[in-house]
């Protein structure tokens, strides 16, 4: 990931992030505390153990760095939108070929999650959505196919 590169998020996003922060925290701490107490210890178990722990705290303090960083580069989604096109934090709703309609919101590929509705910009289908109207077409191909939805609102 580029350094100086923002990332948007929307505030559920903001907020599952900055939770699993503290989590991560509590969880370095407690497993700073293990450590202490096989420090304790000196047979041969306690020592492989010793180790083991040593591990888990690295990789521990290795997601809590990437995850501090990603939140220090973090942006709330824009406020003003133009909501005529559509952009990053845009609600879409898409009319499909069997005539059901599915509704996504665009968000940053760190925040992706389709089937909970949201998808990343970065995706087949959210490049071709980004600036699109109501009542365009989107299509993209995924491997053979091609697909096509309508876009029939943007919010």
């Amino acid at each position: 990931m580029n350094v100086t590169e923002t990332i948007y998020l929307s505030k559920k996003g903001f907020k599952e992030l900055k939770k699993t922060v503290t989590r991560l925290e509590h969880e370095l701490q407690a497993a700073l505390l293990h450590l202490r107490e096989l420090d304790k210890t000196d047979g041969h178990d306690e020592r492989l153990a010793r180790v083991e722990q040593i591990s888990v705290i690295e990789t521990i303090e290795s997601e809590l760095a990437e995850k501090k960083m990603i939140l220090s580069q973090a942006k709330l989604f824009p406020r003003k939108r133009d909501a005529i096109k559509v952009a990053i934090g845009s609600v879409v709703d898409l009319l499909d070929t069997s005539g059901r309609i599915v509704r996504y919101t665009l968000v940053d590929s760190i925040e992706a999650n389709p089937s909970d509705g949201r998808i990343s910009i970065k995706s087949p289908l959210g490049k071709n959505l980004v600036g699109k109207q109501i009542q365009d077409v989107v299509e993209w191909s995924s491997g053979i196919r091609t697909n096509r939805l309508q876009l029939v609102g943007i919010g």
